[in-house]
């Protein structure tokens, strides 16, 4: 029942050394499923756990190539060892707008994750850091052409880095697992790279 909520409420744990650590909330306040980015990784390694124990993974994000400006992160259920798809960084474009392609499980584009508006992300990239979290915190559309699939918007406190994401109740049929691997990928690499 991890991933069938309708809207999360997704805190960073602030001030980690190495790696990160997310904790994801249903509307109740319980806790749906816990994060952890691996430090000191050659290739980006993400887990998914069912609590703080890290005792049930529940899934896994891993990066294909070492270092890739298009990186291609595919996604796989740490249960049943099936691939259920993959996110891939649209690199030339996330330069100027973060946007990223959700892939099916074979690699066929099924929806885009976007960043709100490309003023506002230039804008975010001229000011920078923490300054720019508190002025124009970020939001992202995850959507394809049948409509949007889920929203995720960015609180204005650096010190407690929390992300609401909400899927649409009407949005087309996309498993949910693999729009919030590409939400906390996109939130672990702009930690790595902010």
């Amino acid at each position: 029942m991890s991933f069938q909520h309708s809207h999360y409420q997704i805190h960073q744990k602030p001030f980690v050394l190495a790696g990160g650590e997310f904790r994801a909330y249903d509307p109740t306040g319980a806790l749906c499923f816990f994060v952890h980015k691996k430090g000191f990784k050659l290739k980006e390694d993400i887990r998914f756990y069912a609590d703080t124990t890290k005792q049930k993974e529940l899934l896994s994000i891993q990066a294909r190539q070492i270092i890739d400006f298009s990186g291609v992160y595919d996604v796989m259920d740490s249960e049943t060892g099936e691939r259920l798809g993959a996110v891939s960084r649209k690199g030339w474009k996330s330069m100027i707008r973060d946007e990223w392609a959700v892939l099916d499980a074979n690699d066929n584009v099924i929806a885009t994750m976007r960043e709100d508006s490309t003023s506002r992300a230039l804008l975010r990239r001229f000011i920078g850091g923490l300054i720019a979290m508190i002025l124009m915190p970020q939001s992202f559309r995850v959507l394809n052409e049948q409509g949007t699939i889920a929203e995720a918007y960015q609180n204005r406190n650096p010190l407690a880095p929390k992300l609401s994401v909400t899927f649409s109740p009407s949005g087309p049929p996309v498993d949910r697992r693999l729009a919030l691997s590409a939400i906390l990928l996109l939130m672990c690499i702009e930690g790595r790279e902010g």
